[in-house]
């Protein structure tokens, strides 16, 4: 597991990076938000958890949280000195999965840590079965429904489909389904690509494929199943 810890107070960061790698954690250390930037631009998908400061010499936990979370969905634990409620409620409505308040207890903070990544493996657990109105897909075999008939997918429509399923009701742009499917199927997917396999999504799973209510366009957006 690597965590990303961003702390501009040395001693401090020098302490936790060496009881987090005692812990058989892998660590990046950054002491303030510009490089914690150039980390999170080249090594995002490497990094298991985010460890941030909230106050930093040229910027704020806040700004890399969001950065994080809008571009990934991994737990982002915020550390400061800062305790009073209108801070708190800011960081977790963000997005932040916990807030731990300085001075702490190492072995408090280690065990915050782990809870969340186990929260956060629990959640993401793939689900055996996935409904979406009339269309059921059976992750475990690998096998999709259309009203109790399977549909034959081809292994990137059925990367595709997966991939709305895990995020229903969320709007995902172009960008997001581009980087998620090259991501999974490892094979270099284009813009037009993408098109085609929506299309073809939508002809063999919608009743109306010209009128879609199951991969819906959100103009400007980009797509979204459910509501």
């Amino acid at each position: 597991m690597k965590i990303l810890l961003v702390e501009d107070d040395k001693t401090i960061a020098a302490g936790l990076e060496y009881s987090l790698q005692q812990d058989h954690f892998t660590t990046v250390l950054c002491y303030d938000a510009e490089s914690a930037k150039k980390v999170l631009a080249e090594e995002l998908k490497r990094i298991d958890l985010c460890l941030f400061d909230l106050s930093l010499p040229d910027g704020s936990g806040y700004e890399l949280c969001q950065i994080v979370k809008d571009r990934s969905d991994i737990p982002v634990i915020f550390l400061t000195a800062i305790d009073d409620e209108v801070n708190v409620v800011m960081g977790l409505d963000m997005g932040a999965d916990d807030y731990i308040t300085k001075p702490f207890r190492i072995r408090e903070l280690l065990s915050r840590i782990k809870t969340v990544l186990r929260r956060y493996k629990k959640s993401h657990q793939p689900k055996a079965m996935i409904e979406i109105k009339n269309i059921r897909v059976n992750t475990l075999e690998g096998k999709v429904f259309k009203n109790g008939e399977e549909v034959i997918l081809t292994a990137l429509e059925y990367r595709l489909l997966l991939i709305f399923a895990n995020h229903i009701g969320q709007v995902l742009s172009r960008s997001q389904l581009l980087e998620q499917i090259w991501d999974v199927a490892g094979d270099y997917v284009n813009d037009n690509t993408l098109t085609v396999y929506i299309k073809r999504l939508r002809e063999k799973l919608e009743d109306h494929p010209q009128q879609p209510t199951l991969i819906k366009t959100v103009r400007g957006l980009g797509y979204k199943v459910g509501d």
